[in-house]
């Protein structure tokens, strides 16, 4: 009898023992499901700083980057608000807004836009390249590091190499990444996402 008793109640413990799955803060889905889930989201923030250098010059400035929909709002201030720009950009047009309140639009924007930066921002691709995915519908070379996430991507003549992501909301978000081209370096450091 009280051997029975003992087996019931080593089948009964092992009955309620069962394995936990590791618990994993960060999403590490396959590059095939998160690639188009990240070219899919049109709403994001992102506070940050960026060095251009191009042309033998270079500066610093601060970035605060509001994509919405197809509508890419950036703000780009050097030190004590100097030099600061304000970029609004559809895909298609620009416009901005100067230190000194010039409004500026299309072909007037683009030039004083490449002008201040010393060559032509790729506007369209970096609203994709930022969250560390290619641009849809545009050749792209990828290369990926042992979580799924872009090391590097070569996509319209430019080189990106990521070199750091940071966790926002249980998915990988670029926090920097360097960006190159014929003459032209720009770093990204990503303080903050809101997303």
């Amino acid at each position: 009898m009280l051997r029975r008793v003992l087996w019931l109640l080593i089948a009964a413990s092992l009955a309620s023992c069962r394995t936990v799955p590791p618990v994993h803060e960060v999403s590490s889905s396959a590059w095939e499901v998160r690639r188009p889930q990240l070219q899919a989201r049109d709403r994001f923030e992102l506070k940050g700083r960026v060095a251009v250098a191009a042309g033998g010059e270079g500066f610093n400035a601060r970035l605060r980057w509001t994509q919405d929909g197809r509508q890419t709002h950036m703000s780009l201030d050097g030190p004590l608000g100097a030099g600061g720009v304000q970029v609004t950009s559809d895909g298609s047009g620009v416009s901005i807004v100067t230190s000194r309140g010039e409004h500026l639009d299309k072909e007037a924007a683009r030039a004083e836009l490449t002008n201040r930066l010393g060559f032509d921002p790729p506007l369209e691709s970096l609203r994709y390249w930022i969250l560390g995915v290619p641009q849809p519908g545009h050749e792209a070379q990828e290369s990926l590091d042992t979580q799924q996430r872009l090391a590097t991507l070569q996509q319209d003549g430019w080189q990106i190499q990521y070199t750091d992501y940071m966790s926002v909301g249980g998915e990988w978000l670029p926090s920097k990444l360097t960006l190159q081209r014929q003459g032209v370096r720009l770093r990204v450091v990503v303080d903050g996402w809101n997303s």
